[in-house]
């Protein structure tokens, strides 16, 4: 029998990437799942492909506060607690400092790093009852800042510092805080990614088909949430970046910069 057989595991921006493979994983698992996006389209699809499954959907922004609370009030509302919150929603950006308008950076914060914050607390008591889970989906981001993606590298730096925080007040309480940075997956994130004015990009800079599925993310989540790990890091560019950022960060300026640029221009 699945662990996870009858909790309820909370993933915000489940409708697409690995959001929505998360949902998918833990609804086959047995849990209670519910989930909230902005596009009630792409969540209503969703709900239909697990009719008859315990998956609660809502239509909620999370940079904003009120939508937060009404979320995780509807999360109790019809399954009485929560045991596991992943912090999955969020959004890219793609443009330089000298070139981006002030609110793109407010936008991903809001998003990212505030999103993260209020369905946390608003989660929190119940997670502590239940002696449960609290994941943040980051990224390497959050260790080494990336360039064209400064918005971006500070919310997952800041969620980072945040969720340590927490994780250090909640230690002998029986919850596991965990922070997950699955490296380049393929996900909408970059389609989704912010421009110099804030508006989506549409296109991605990358190879999509040569990065790791969204699926086999949402596992490697789901077994660190087994393990009650503190932290992943996933890909092998991520954990080589990780690394090389740690002990040698003129090279990882160097080797990043490389990576990133051609000619002078963002190509990534």
């Amino acid at each position: 029998m699945s662990q996870f057989l009858n909790k309820v595991v909370v993933v915000t921006g489940g409708s697409e990437g690995i959001g929505k493979a998360l949902v998918e994983a833990f609804l086959q698992q047995g849990a209670k799942v519910a989930t909230c996006g902005r596009n009630y389209d792409k969540l209503y699809q969703l709900q239909s492909t697990h009719t008859g499954q315990p998956l609660l959907i809502h239509t909620a922004d999370v940079s904003k506060e009120q939508d937060c609370r009404q979320f995780i009030d509807q999360v109790i509302q019809s399954f009485g607690t929560i045991d596991i919150l992943i912090n999955n929603a969020g959004v890219s950006m793609r443009a330089l400092v000298q070139d981006l308008e002030l609110d793109t950076i407010r936008k991903v914060m809001d998003i990212n790093f505030w999103g993260t914050v209020c369905c946390t607390k608003f989660a929190l008591s119940h997670i502590i009852k239940n002696k449960g889970t609290i994941v943040g989906v980051s990224s390497i981001a959050g260790y080494r800042g990336l360039p064209g993606r400064s918005g971006y590298s500070a919310s997952k730096f800041a969620v980072h510092g945040w969720l340590e925080a927490l994780r250090t007040e909640l230690l002998e309480s029986g919850v596991n805080v965990m922070w997950v940075c699955p490296g380049f997956t393929s996900s909408n994130i970059r389609n989704a990614a912010l421009n110099k004015k804030g508006q989506s990009h549409g296109e991605s800079p990358m190879d999509e088909g040569k990065m790791m599925s969204a699926e086999e993310c949402a596992q490697h989540i789901i077994k660190a949430i087994v393990k009650r790990k503190r932290t992943i890091v996933l890909t092998f560019t991520g954990k080589e970046t990780v690394l090389l950022n740690r002990f040698f960060p003129s090279l990882a300026d160097k080797l990043v910069r490389k990576f990133f640029f051609k000619n002078g221009e963002l190509v990534k």
